[in-house]
Parts: structure tokens; C-alpha cells; sequence
């Protein structure tokens, strides 16, 4: 591959909900997923939990997507500073905001507490969001 191939940065993408054990997990595996390795992919919680939602986990598995070995992370400005995109969903003002970055917040229900049977809604609209973003960002989604 010739050097004018390269595309001179990948877009990054950021996912903040309160406990990144959800909803947020499962956004950045669909669009790590989709994407590629065409997009840079973050995740995170202004409170983070000890560990992913295991309906999520199970939901996920039934995608194809294993993220059994995911872990919340804590939100940092680094991490907001460093994104081209940040979605939020459901942490309000705790996501610091830059000038120059893009928001977007995704109103979904929060799987917590939840089943599986609950949970699949939620997954197939996140797939579908991040789909839509991927065409957004100029980038096919991959099979």
C-alpha cells in the first residue's frame, strides 16, 4: 500500500454513559466491529462499574460480538480531548465539552437491572445508530 492510501487520521469515536456497562459498551463494539480498524473507538462512565452487565454480555454474544472480557472505564477530559465524536447516553453534564468536537446524545433505555429479552432492543437500535454514523463519517460499514 503506497503512503497516499494511508488516510492522514482515523476519526475517533467516544461513547460516555453514567456506569460504561451498557449501552456504551455495546456502541463502541458495534462500531469497532463495523468500522474496521477505519475509526479510532473509546468508551467510558462518569461512574464507572465493576464490571459489563452480563445480559449486555449475553445480548452481544447473540450478535456475534464477544465482550465478556470488556471492563468500564473512568471518564477523562484526555479521552474527550482526544475524540473527534462524542455520544452520550444518559451522563449528562459530566462529559467536559471542547470546542471543535461533535455531540451527540443518544437518548436509549438503560439496560441495567434488565434481561436479555429486554436488552435486544436495545442492541439492534445502538447496531443501527452506528451504522447510520459510520455513513456519516464517510466510512461503509463492514459486513
Amino acid at each position: 500500500m503506497n503512503a497516499s492510501a494511508l488516510p492522514s487520521a482515523l476519526p475517533s469515536v467516544l461513547f460516555v454513559c453514567v456506569h460504561n456497562a451498557g449501552r456504551s459498551q455495546m456502541a463502541a463494539a458495534f462500531l469497532s466491529r463495523l468500522g474496521a480498524d477505519r475509526v479510532q473507538v473509546r468508551s467510558a462512565g462518569s461512574a464507572p462499574a465493576s464490571a459489563v452487565n452480563p445480559a449486555v454480555v449475553e445480548a452481544m454474544r447473540e450478535a456475534g460480538i464477544d465482550i465478556a472480557t470488556e471492563t468500564p472505564k473512568v471518564l477523562t477530559t484526555e479521552a474527550v480531548r482526544a475524540s473527534d465524536v462524542v455520544i452520550t447516553m444518559g451522563c449528562g453534564d459530566a462529559c467536559p465539552h471542547f470546542p471543535g468536537k461533535r455531540y451527540l446524545d443518544w437518548q436509549l433505555e438503560d439496560p441495567a437491572g434488565q434481561g436479555v429479552a429486554a436488552v435486544r432492543p436495545i442492541r439492534d437500535e445502538i447496531e443501527r445508530r452506528i451504522r447510520a454514523l459510520l455513513t456519516g463519517l464517510g466510512i461503509e460499514p463492514a459486513a
